[in-house]
């Protein structure tokens, strides 16, 4: 067997693995990628906890669709370049919040509680951050089917308040009163805050 047509089969076989996990797998997925970084939080420092966090998140949230929600009407009157930048933008905001949020390790751990139907056909896992030095955090996240498997849309903290939903209030706020370049500037500049270790909450 050739290389490339070797390498199909491997490449081929990994997205087969991804679309049968289940929602609840993804979820674990993620918990202990944030919980390898949460130990090495220190030594990699925040750039070394965006690198290691950004496969993490791309691989367990639909990031295009919870930034097109994010934006509720608004995202239907950007240009297909506006939206892309927008995508893009959320990633980078999402994978900065963990980065900024999981950088000390206090012997927390992970859990997983349960899972149950989520409206629309989604699934509801609930998860507890639990801290021996801190508070207890409870997030459950909402997931759907694409066509690459579970992936998460929504994030519950302490069980209810949606961070879709929060998002979506803020920005359609910024959108509406200054316009989308306004809209990306604040988002860097939170982004920026988060690097530098301001504005930290626990989100997704």
């Amino acid at each position: 067997m050739g290389l490339v047509v070797a390498g199909a089969v491997v490449l081929a076989a990994a997205v087969a693995r991804a679309e049968e996990r289940g929602a609840r797998e993804v979820v674990g997925e993620l918990n202990a990628a944030l919980l390898a970084v949460l130990k090495d939080a220190d030594a990699l420092g925040y750039d070394g906890r965006v690198q290691r966090l950004a496969p993490a998140v791309n691989a367990a949230y639909d990031v295009p669709f919870m930034a097109e929600k994010s934006l509720g009407q608004g995202w239907k009157v950007l240009a297909d370049a506006d939206r892309q930048r927008w995508v893009e933008l959320s990633r980078e905001f999402s994978v900065a919040n963990y980065a900024a949020n999981f950088d000390h390790y206090s012997r927390q751990t992970i859990e997983i509680l349960g899972e149950e139907p989520g409206a629309s056909d989604t699934i509801i896992v609930r998860t507890r951050i639990a801290d021996p030095k801190g508070e207890s955090i409870e997030m459950s996240y909402r997931l759907h089917q694409t066509d690459g498997g579970w992936k998460i849309i929504d994030v519950y903290l302490k069980g209810t308040v949606s961070e879709l939903a929060l998002r979506r209030s803020d920005y359609t706020s910024v959108l509406q009163r200054e316009g989308f370049e306004a809209l990306v500037t604040t988002m860097r500049a939170r982004i920026t805050d988060l690097a530098a270790g301001r504005g930290k909450r626990k989100s997704a």
